[in-house]
């Protein structure tokens, strides 16, 4: 029965990790949009579609090292986990932080999925942490931020929905 139980909660955290259920999903919000919008904050909004992605990249990138490097240093908050900039400071810059948002989410999701990953275990280095909560905090921020991405692109009339 334990195996079971572990195997259903490695499932839900997936699919909680994924964008599943009531959450945007990640390809869904950063899919066709303009590079001409990227870098605009609208009035009234403290952040551009550039410094929202490359906030959730930077946190989701040091909360999974946090989660599998002892000797991993998290940047100083809040500066470290925001673009110096309102715009992608090159024409690749976009695409590369998605591509890079992907794979620490894959490498996430691959460490969840792993059943020699013991998701209530201490993370040895950490004041108390737990897998299970780290991966919990990836998908929680990340549904936020992605409903911020939301808003923004509605707001600059460049959402499909």
């Amino acid at each position: 029965m334990k195996d079971a139980h572990d195997k259903s909660l490695r499932e839900h955290l997936l699919y909680l990790l994924s964008g599943g259920g009531a959450h945007a999903r990640f390809e869904d919000v950063v899919k066709g949009l303009p590079e001409k919008v990227r870098g605009l904050k609208p009035a009234g909004l403290p952040h551009s579609a550039w410094m929202l992605l490359e906030h959730m990249r930077l946190a989701q990138w040091d909360i999974l090292e946090f989660s599998r490097n002892a000797k991993h240093v998290s940047s100083p908050w809040p500066e470290g986990y925001w673009p110096k900039s309102e715009a992608p400071p090159s024409p690749g810059a976009w695409d590369k932080s998605v591509r890079q948002f992907r794979k620490d989410s894959k490498t996430m999701q691959e460490l969840v999925a792993n059943p020699r990953t013991e998701l209530y275990a201490r993370i040895p280095w950490s004041d108390g942490q737990t897998i299970l909560r780290e991966a919990l905090l990836v998908a929680d921020h990340n549904a936020y931020h992605l409903g911020q991405l939301v808003d923004l692109r509605r707001i600059l009339s460049s959402w499909p929905g």
